[in-house]
């Protein structure tokens, strides 16, 4: 029997394994690569596109100031929502029947108004209020601003982008909290640990793992939201692209494809920061992190291992 066994392993050992085809998963490739080229080849050979102007135009100083307006109505949104985002999550998992209300309220509110509503309602609030001042509640005011010196146009775009992003950053932040398994918070609270740092220490570095891949697509979103801005009189990148291509009429094409390459520049820098933060943010989920792609670019190379 033991001499069976051993010319059955000699004959299994000698014959040579052949790995399974896919034809269907290269005929599916070969079809992607033809189509790419096709696009490539309309894009590059059609003269509508106009490349030259494209190049005139992409690197223009009008376009990069619409751009560096463009990065700060994100930046500033991103930060002022995601501030709001976070306090509104905690006042909906608040126990406190007032607080939750008010967070639902206002998640209601400003998710069912579109952005471009919201944008003219708060370009024209100065038709419903001459003055701003602060004092007290139901009684004297101590300071008085004129409305239309307050709310300029900037003020406005900031103040009705944060305003939109909050409500679906409280979302977003909400969603990652109730991700952590209440387990850890049976164990937190059996350990005597205050609700402020079960917050700060368990709950917030588990839920983040959840909460940037849907927070960086917010984000994204947000940052090609900036491009309704125009409405308000502010020349934002899409606002530059539309006004410049009012006056140059014969440009449209090579014009929209100015803003539409820069935001996919914006876009892949996005995509990148989110990638790592990912990473990051794994190492105490994966017991091996994944490579990074110009790791697997080395491994490829046969240059690392």
């Amino acid at each position: 029997m033991q001499e069976t066994t051993d010319e059955l392993v000699e004959k299994l050992a000698s014959r040579k394994v052949v790995p399974l085809r896919h034809p269907w998963r290269w005929a599916a490739a070969a079809v992607a690569l033809v189509l790419l080229a096709q696009a490539a080849h309309a894009l590059v050979t059609n003269d509508a596109f106009q490349w030259d102007a494209f190049g005139y135009w992409f690197f223009r100083p009008v376009v990069l100031e619409g751009l560096l307006l463009t990065l700060q109505l994100t930046g500033l949104a991103a930060v002022f929502g995601l501030i709001g985002g976070i306090a509104l999550a905690l006042m909906r998992l608040s126990r406190n029947p007032v607080l939750r209300s008010v967070a639902w309220g206002y998640i209601w509110l400003f998710r069912s108004i579109p952005l471009i509503v919201l944008l003219l309602f708060l370009a024209n609030v100065t038709a419903l209020y001459h003055t701003l001042s602060l004092g007290i509640p139901f009684g004297p005011s101590f300071v008085e601003f004129s409305a239309n010196d307050l709310l300029s146009f900037y003020f406005v775009a900031v103040l009705g982008l944060s305003l939109n992003e909050a409500a679906y950053a409280a979302e977003v932040v909400r969603s990652g909290i109730i991700s952590v398994d209440q387990t850890q918070l049976e164990a937190a609270a059996a350990l005597g640990l205050p609700k402020s740092r079960q917050y700060r220490r368990i709950i917030l570095p588990q839920a983040t793992r959840a909460i940037i891949p849907a927070y960086a697509n917010q984000l994204i979103g947000l940052l090609k939201g900036t491009s309704v801005v125009y409405i308000t009189s502010l020349l934002e990148l899409f606002g530059v692209v539309q006004s410049q291509a009012s006056v140059n009429s014969g440009q449209i094409i090579p014009l929209l494809m100015v803003g539409t390459i820069w935001y996919i520049v914006l876009t892949s820098v996005l995509s990148v920061i989110q990638y790592y933060l990912e990473r990051y943010f794994s190492r105490g989920a994966l017991r091996i992190l994944p490579l990074t792609p110009f790791q697997r670019f080395l491994r490829a190379a046969g240059v690392a291992r």
